[in-house]
């Protein structure tokens, strides 16, 4: 098979995937959540064969930990969290009129100071930045909600999952031998190596991050209650939870709970100790858990993190979500691939000998 060819079959291949992607998106969810659960799991799993556990037996009881582990944390957080959430929406119209009221002395405080010319300029410009955000949040929901949220899709992420998680986590091993008896054998080590790469930068990604995540979470929601913030469990823990997005999760949380906390206390120490409860999240965040637990293999950019989920949210909901960083980390060990073959090729060196023919000097080697 030529050349032309093999990349035309691969072509098809991708666009074939990429369709049945999209047209079976409805109910992916519940096999997307399994098999990043069972990834995530297979560490613990390979550890126990090594002690001398079947890989049955070792999937069995990985897979029991962690579920009755979920289900049990959500037994325990659940009925705080509802509560907290109920009360949040019941007190969601005060907090409304204290920020109608404080709006409406700004603007009069601006009225004395600003032309009307240019006062309604400034409504204008700020109620189409409003109605955009507040279209582009619907949008985003909306799309969450068909995409991997409705009722048929969580009942299936309840019951589906284990079973699906079970039986990828046992049989991890010999899929990964079958795909790998699959490659083509004159390209094989190169695709391995890939594939290694790809690996390295997900496990460091997802474990590393999910970790972070974690102690974020549990972090905030304990040191905001203690604090005495209201709703400060659901803050923090909502805080820790969208900490996987660079940066979002703790600047998101803190304009919450600063609000929040404009809204309950007086005291300007009890608000500046709210904003530094996420300040110190943040600087033990970026010092030690992510240099510790995610470390400097992860080659992802956070802008492409937050590129990646949002394009994958906006393009198949809660699934693309799921599906985002491993897209992402593909996309990047491929394209580093390719430059690097690019650099090593006739058509790099031909440009660079060019341009150092015109200058009178050798090129630079790249770095």
């Amino acid at each position: 098979m030529t050349a032309e060819k093999q990349v035309r079959f691969w072509l098809i291949g991708l666009v074939v995937a990429v369709l049945l992607l999209w047209l079976l998106r409805g109910i992916l969810l519940p096999f997307v959540a399994a098999m990043a659960v069972a990834y995530f799991l297979d560490p613990a799993a390979d550890k126990l064969e090594e002690w001398g556990c079947s890989r049955a037996l070792a999937t069995s009881i990985i897979t029991a930990i962690f579920f009755l582990g979920v289900i049990l944390a959500m037994i325990l957080i659940l009925p705080l969290l509802q509560q907290q959430i109920v009360a949040f929406a019941a007190k969601i119209p005060g907090y409304l009129e204290a920020l109608q009221s404080y709006v409406l002395g700004l603007v009069q405080r601006l009225q004395t100071s600003v032309s009307p010319e240019d006062l309604e300029d400034l409504r204008k410009a700020a109620t189409g930045y409003l109605d955009d955000a507040l279209s582009l949040l619907g949008r985003l929901l909306g799309g969450l909600w068909s995409g991997g949220l409705a009722l048929v899709n969580l009942l299936s992420l309840i019951f589906i999952t284990p079973v699906v998680c079970f039986y990828l986590l046992r049989d991890w091993d010999k899929m990964l031998d079958k795909i790998d008896s699959w490659l083509p054998r004159r390209n094989a080590e190169v695709i391995r190596e890939q594939l290694r790469l790809i690996d390295e930068t997900l496990a460091g990604f997802v474990r590393g991050q999910g970790l972070v995540c974690l102690v974020l979470g549990t972090f905030y929601a304990v040191a905001l209650s203690a604090a005495g913030l209201e709703f400060g469990l659901v803050v923090g823990l909502g805080a820790g939870l969208i900490s996987f997005i660079p940066y979002v999760g703790s600047a998101l949380g803190l304009v919450v709970s600063v609000g929040l906390a404009f809204a309950q206390f007086d005291e300007w120490q009890r608000i500046a100790i709210i904003a530094g409860i996420f300040l110190v999240g943040q600087f033990v965040e970026g010092n030690f858990l992510s240099p510790k637990l995610v470390g400097d293999r992860v080659k992802l950019h956070a802008v492409w993190i937050i590129f990646a989920l949002l394009a994958g949210g906006a393009l198949l909901g809660f699934v693309g979500i799921l599906l985002a960083v491993p897209v992402a980390a593909v996309i990047g060990v491929l394209g580093r691939f390719a430059l690097s073959r690019y650099l090593e090729s006739p058509l790099y060196a031909t440009a660079s000998d060019g341009e150092g023919a015109g200058s009178g000097a050798p090129p630079d080697p790249p770095a």
